[in-house]
């Protein structure tokens, strides 16, 4: 959708003569590092050409009017500034609301009501995390309009905060950071419990990344996700029983390989090797990114798909037909799940002039076995959450 019709879109809902401007947040993918944040480990995102568009005017009174292109049929939700509480009526609205109320209550002036208008092109379910886009664009614009001076990390903090507290999901930093501190033609190196993090150059040349979503709804991601996540607690506690440290992220892999012996439960060794093992990998992603070896973080992403499917146990049928047939198409330097698994998106780093060729082919197969078609993006990695100048959509 190009500006202009955005902006005949807020014209014409708003009723309103007044210039808008005009924001914008990314949503991000997972390069490598799957299941190491709660683990005390690194991720590896980036913010991707994808995202949500905000239209925002300042009011002359304190009432709030919300209003989705993507959600035409709730259409204009409103509230006043004066009661930011969480509506269950009001839908995808929460996440701006929050925004605004959790801005407020830090102390950032927000002295007027607004008209916002949403626009967002990431596809619905994904797991591109379009929850976080929109968050971290109503931080972007509560900035721009009201001129606050807020840190970036803190409107990244005030976004989990949003999804932790007021929406009630248990996530972690990952998204909002990703979306916040996103970087063109970059990826980040993320420590998630300390908020270290590192920049490294992404350069694709003659390669491009596809995003493939599976299709398949992640029913059971949430109860498999927080049984993963006991089985590395009680691995740790093994291991917490000879060894000083906080989490699996603490450990080589020899470490690991050394005392391994330590975890009672067999499952549980597994799931803890993944978890040390795939920290690693994100360590070694940013080395060799550094000296432009793209088809060596490639192959890492190979060794984090065999992970994910034998050790970790979270990829599906669905997940696992994508990627194995994405390994054997020409062109093809690197393919994985990401995200939580059970369905949603896996990527796959593909040279520009086999796009085509891989597109139909793994369609093809994916349709014979799972039957139903896959869908296929091309993303570039853009700038994170920010205001869009005049002309640039």
């Amino acid at each position: 959708m190009k500006k202009s019709d955005l902006l005949h879109e807020f014209h014409f809902i708003f009723n309103s003569p007044t210039v808008p401007r005009t924001f914008f947040a990314p949503g991000r993918i997972n390069l490598i590092g799957e299941h190491t944040d709660y683990n005390g480990g690194h991720v590896f995102p980036a913010s991707i050409s994808f995202g949500t568009y905000a239209l925002a005017r300042k009011r002359d009174d304190q009432q709030l009017r919300f209003y989705s292109l993507n959600f035409a049929h709730t259409g204009i939700i409103e509230c006043d500034l004066a009661d930011l509480s969480y509506n269950e009526a009001h839908d995808w609205a929460n996440f701006p609301k929050g925004m605004i109320k959790y801005m407020s209550e830090s102390g950032y002036t927000i002295s007027s009501g607004m008209d916002i208008l949403f626009y967002g092109n990431i596809p619905n379910g994904a797991g591109l995390s379009s929850s976080a886009s929109i968050e971290m664009v109503t931080g972007a614009l509560l900035e721009g309009l009201f001129d606050l001076n807020i840190k970036r990390l803190q409107m990244i903090q005030l976004g989990q905060q949003v999804e932790n507290n007021y929406i009630g999901v248990n996530s972690g930093i990952m998204d909002q950071f990703a979306i916040g501190k996103g970087k063109k033609d970059h990826a980040i190196l993320l420590n998630c419990q300390t908020l270290d993090y590192q920049y490294a150059p992404i350069q694709l040349d003659d390669y491009m990344i596809m995003i493939i979503n599976t299709n398949k709804q992640r029913t059971l991601a949430g109860s498999k996700y927080n049984e993963r996540r006991a089985q590395c607690e009680q691995a740790l506690a093994d291991l917490q029983q000879e060894l000083s440290i906080m989490s699996l992220g603490d450990l080589t892999k020899e470490q690991f390989e050394q005392y391994k012996h330590l975890i009672q439960d067999d499952t549980n060794r597994q799931r803890a090797k993944h978890a040390v093992y795939e920290n690693r990998r994100t360590l070694e992603a940013l080395q060799q990114l550094q000296q432009g070896h793209v088809e060596a973080f490639g192959q890492l992403m190979n060794e984090s798909h065999h992970s994910l499917q034998q050790d970790y146990e979270v990829t599906g049928v669905e997940l696992d037909t994508i990627v194995h047939t994405a390994w054997q198409q020409p062109g093809v330097i690197g393919a994985r799940m990401t995200g939580a698994g059970f369905g949603g998106c896996a990527i796959a780093i593909v040279e520009k002039d086999q796009v085509e060729h891989f597109k139909h082919n793994v369609n093809t197969i994916y349709q014979q076995i799972i039957g139903y078609e896959a869908t296929f993006y091309s993303a570039s990695i853009g700038d994170g959450a920010r205001e869009l100048t005049e002309g640039v959509l």
